[in-house]
């Protein structure tokens, strides 16, 4: 998929640094993301993917740097700004993260809460969402009657019932077989598709970051290393980069 570099990113980070003490985990990271891209951050255990997603979601503070969502900086947001912001960004959690207490309708209809318009659709809205992962037939299980990788398709329903511009994946396919994994990466690659959304993958899983990157980036040292497609990636000579493809 060619992504087109002439228009403005949809997200932007710039110069990220995050310190935890003399910890430092993020030193200058910046990256862009385009309308209509996958873009893949591989990194490390421990090496700060996390501490930038949660200050990316404004749910902890960065030291320097600037964040930018849909061309606004977030530090400059209220939070009521914030939260309305934050309905044009899906976020799939690693764990899928469901409430147990709940059904998989009361699940996605929690997203909807603070959206009284949206509200009043909550039955077409829960429906749409359930088809586009195939599990219109669950809508009234509890999380403890499905499957891991239903789980995780339930959890994508979730991020994408306000139909955001934007999804953020945690390690989708953590956890998962290697077939359910595959059927994950095919309905991210739907989704993507089908509303034109552009994604931030964070994964450990090489064959995902082949299937679904349009574009990788490394996060080492705290930095954008390296960024560039699977092919080109995965034929560098540099040790630091070999890690990641043997």
């Amino acid at each position: 998929m060619d992504i087109s570099k002439n228009t403005l990113p949809v997200l932007k980070i710039e110069n990220l640094k995050k310190s935890f003490g003399d910890n430092h985990v993020l030193n200058g990271f910046s990256l862009e993301l385009y309308k209509g891209e996958n873009l893949v951050i591989m990194g490390k255990s421990g090496s700060g993917k996390s501490v930038m997603v949660k200050c990316l979601m404004g749910l902890m503070q960065h030291d320097s740097g600037t964040i930018e969502i849909m061309g606004n900086k977030i530090s400059q947001l209220s939070q009521n700004e914030l939260n309305s912001l934050r309905t044009q960004v899906g976020f799939l959690f690693q764990g899928s993260a469901l409430y147990d207490s709940m059904t998989v309708r009361e699940n996605l209809e929690f997203p909807l809460r603070t959206h009284p318009e949206r509200l009043q659709q909550k039955e077409v809205l829960v429906e749409e969402a359930l088809e586009n992962v195939g599990l219109k037939h669950t809508v009234d299980l509890m999380p403890d009657e499905l499957s891991g990788g239903m789980k995780r398709r339930v959890a994508l329903a979730r991020a994408i019932i306000l139909k955001p511009k934007i999804i953020i994946y945690d390690e989708p396919t953590t956890g998962l077989d290697p077939i359910t994994s595959k059927e994950i990466i095919q309905l991210m690659s739907d989704i993507q598709q089908k509303y034109g959304t552009s994604s931030l993958i964070i994964t450990h899983d090489i064959d995902c970051a082949r299937v679904i990157a349009n574009r990788i980036i490394l996060l080492i040292d705290g930095i954008n290393y390296v960024e560039g497609d699977f092919v080109q990636l995965s034929k560098s000579i540099d040790k630091k980069i070999q890690a990641f493809f043997k």
